[in-house]
Order: structure tokens, then sequence, then C-alpha cells
């Protein structure tokens, strides 16, 4: 572990960063690219329903695995600070109990999302003509989510361990499979909706199984050792106190997903619903460099921290804050001039040509802030500081969204629910943003 100590501890901030954040960044890239071409594949060979069904669908899937995400990033906080403070066997111990955590959980929520697939659905806002297609592919993905849940435990767990390429990978094989199989099961299979969940599920299983691979292989010295999987309640603490703020977060974008989606078939029917996919699709397309600027600062912030290395990580705060901005100002003029040609990949549908444009540009208009929030909510993960960060990640989603979509179409119709996003960035941006300054004062000098 000792070479990973080095290159984390001595590397300047920004050629670390790079090293971090360009595999992530593709790794994301890819991903979204994955989920953007399914939602091309299904729009135009099943149907605009089939995107409606999707976006129902896949926040329930993701959080269940998000039980997974929420493991490996709260214990890859803990690896990260352990290998700083040069706790080898630590890290051992509490990678052994991610993996069990990993497993019960994710089968007990995938057991409960078979056999009351229909109240899940209906709450997810699977109303009118979209159930039927949403039931379809929801009965086969949900048995691929245990590998989705495994591989988000382990993908943070490599980028922790100074594997970051690998880390890329584990959403790259599984991205390729997803593309691969979707033209084999609906365009020449003709499978329908079946045939996407189909896809997706088998796509879950190769990214889990790599990451299996992976800590089997020679290329880590963490390794997959049975004795520590007896779970340590101490270690299982905390990994929930931190890992609890990525499952928080999921739940409540899930929640946010069934306030959107009926206030979405309240205001405008099927076809909003089927808009705000679209919408969704593209922020996380837009987005994955910010994001993989975020997963990169979070190793080196926690390392640093671990290792008691105060400048440091003071430097990687300011140093991802400048790039994540940069970033983020580009992504913005690009949609602000191109909205129409970004829409017109995913349909050909006249109404969504002419609907989606313009609720695309509103709610992106808070984009060349969102940065600070991103690092501020994940530099408190990455010190092992549950509260502050729970309470910023909510910050965006829960404390501000979901009033605000609840609210605003009451006066402005489904135009409102585009105009809550940019004031809920702003918002939470400026919240994240005093609150960093004073933990900075207060903890890091």
């Amino acid at each position: 572990m000792n070479r990973i100590a080095d290159d984390l501890g001595t590397k300047s901030i920004s050629q670390l960063l790079l090293k971090q954040a360009i595999p992530a960044s593709i790794g994301i890239l890819v991903m979204s690219i994955n989920m953007i071409v399914d939602t091309i594949f299904v729009g135009r060979w099943i149907g605009v329903l089939a995107i409606a069904a999707i976006t129902v669908v896949l926040p329930i899937a993701f959080l269940i695995s998000s039980i997974g995400m929420g493991v490996g990033i709260g214990g890859s906080s803990i690896i990260s600070r352990a290998l700083g403070a040069n706790k080898a066997n630590t890290a051992f111990e509490v990678f052994g109990n991610q993996i069990s955590l990993t497993i019960v959980l994710s089968v007990i929520f995938v057991l409960l999302g078979t056999f009351f697939s229909t109240p899940i659905l209906q709450l997810f806002g699977a109303n009118g003509d979209i159930i039927t297609p949403a039931t379809e592919y929801f009965n086969v993905i949900v048995w691929g989510v245990p590998f989705l849940a495994f591989a988000m435990m382990g993908n943070p767990v490599i980028r922790a361990v100074g594997k970051p390429n690998y880390a890329m990978l584990t959403m790259l094989f599984p991205a390729i499979a997803n593309i691969f199989l979707d033209v084999v099961f609906i365009k020449f299979m003709n499978l329908g909706m079946f045939g996407a969940g189909l896809a997706t599920s088998i796509s879950y299983a190769v990214s889990g199984l790599f990451i299996l691979w992976f800590f089997f292989s020679k290329n880590t010295q963490l390794k997959v050792i049975p004795k520590y999987f007896k779970l340590n309640f101490s270690i299982v603490k905390e990994i929930v106190s931190l890992g609890g703020v990525t499952v928080v977060r999921q739940g409540t974008i899930s929640l946010l997903t069934i306030i959107l989606n009926y206030t979405l078939f309240k205001y405008g029917g099927e076809i909003s619903i089927a808009i705000y996919g679209i919408i969704n699709r593209v922020m996380l397309f837009a987005l994955f460099p910010v994001l993989g600027v975020t997963q990169g600062f979070l190793p080196i912030a926690g390392y640093n921290y671990g290792a008691n290395n105060i400048e440091r990580v003071k430097e990687s705060i300011k140093t991802s804050i400048l790039f994540g901005t940069g970033i983020a100002i580009i992504i913005f003029i690009a949609i602000m001039l191109f909205p129409t040609q970004l829409v017109s990949v995913f349909t050909e549908d006249k109404e969504l040509l002419n609907s989606t444009p313009n609720a695309l540009i509103v709610a992106f208009l808070a984009t060349p802030v969102i940065t600070t929030q991103l690092i501020g909510a994940a530099y408190f993960q990455a010190a092992g500081k549950a509260l502050p960060a729970l309470l910023l990640t909510l910050l965006k989603q829960g404390i501000f969204l979901i009033p605000l979509v609840y609210i605003l179409p009451k006066f402005y119709g489904v135009n409102g629910v585009w105009m809550s996003f940019p004031i809920a960035d702003i918002s939470s941006t400026l919240v994240t943003y005093i609150y960093l300054k004073r933990e900075v004062r207060l903890n890091l000098n």
C-alpha cells in the first residue's frame, strides 16, 4: 500500500486530480451514453411510452442499487483515510464488511421489488398507459440489480486504492454490452421492453462480475478475503453513517421522482414525463466531466485528510472547484446554443421536438455554479463528517427542489417544474459556499 500512499500524499494536486478525474469522467460519460442510447433505441424502436416507462423504472432500480453505492462510498472514505494513516489491515476489514453488507441488503430489496412490483411502479408514477411497458421492463431488470449494487460498491473502492482506470472499465464494459444487446434484443429479435430490460440486466451482471474479477486479480493489494466478511459493529456503524448520506440522497431523488412524475402527469400528461426523461438523460451526459472531477476529488481529499496534510486538502478543494466550474461554463454555453439539436438525437416525435428544447434551456440555467455545491458536499463525506455531508447533499433535491416542484406548477403550470431546477441549484450552492468557507476557516487552518 505504500506506493499508493506516496502517490496521493506527494504528487501535485492538479496531477492527481487529472489522474483520478479523467477515468472517472470517461466512465460516467460511457454510462451516460449507454443510458442515452437506451433511450434513443426504445424511443425510436418501441415508442414514446417506452421513454416514459424507463423514466419511471430506472430511479427504482438505482434506489435499490444505492445500497451498494452507499456502502461503497462510505467504506471508501474509511479506506482512503486508513491508507493515509498507514493502516492497511483496517482497509482489508472495511472492504470485507462492505461485501457482506452489499449482498445481504441488495437481496432483501430485490425480493421486495419482485413481490410488490405493481404498487411500487404506481407509487413512482407509472400511471395511465405507462404501467404496462414499465412492468414488463421492471420485472426483468430487478434481477440484475444485485450485480449493479455490487458494482457500485466496488467502484469507489477501486478509486480509493489508486486504480482509477479500472474503475473506468467497470462502467465501460457494461455500457458496450448494453448497447450491443439492445440492438440484438430490440431491433433484430423484436423483444420490445422485455428485450430492453434483458439487455440492461445482463450489462449490470457484466459490471458486477468485472469488479469481482478485479479484487481477485494481481492488479490490487486489496483482496476479497472471507475472514473479513464477519461484520464488525464499529466498522458497519461508520460505513452506514457515511454511506447513509448516499442512500438518503438517492432516496430523496426517488421521492423527487415520484413528485415529479405525478406533477408532470397532472399538468402535462405522458408527454411531459417523456420530456423530463430526455432532460434527465442530457443532464447525465452533459455533466459527466463535473461529476468526474467530484469523484476524482474524493480519494485525494480523504487520503490527505487522514494523513493530516491540511494544506493539500485545501488545495484539492480549491483546484477541484476551479476545474469543475470552468468545465461547467463550457457545458452551459453548448446547451444554450444547441438545445434543439440535442433533443433531436432522442426522438423524431414533433410534439417532443417542439416542447423539450425550451424546457431544457430553463433546467440548465444555473449550470455554471453547481461545482461548488458538489465539491462542498463531497469534502465532508471524504473527511468522515457524516451530518454536514448529509445536510449539504440533501440541499438541492430535498430541501429546495421537492418543495419548488410541488409549489411552482400551481402558478406556472408545467413550466414551473423546469424553473425549479435552476432556483434549487443557485440556492443550494449559496448555502454550501457559506458552510464550506466556515469549515475552512475553523478546521482547515
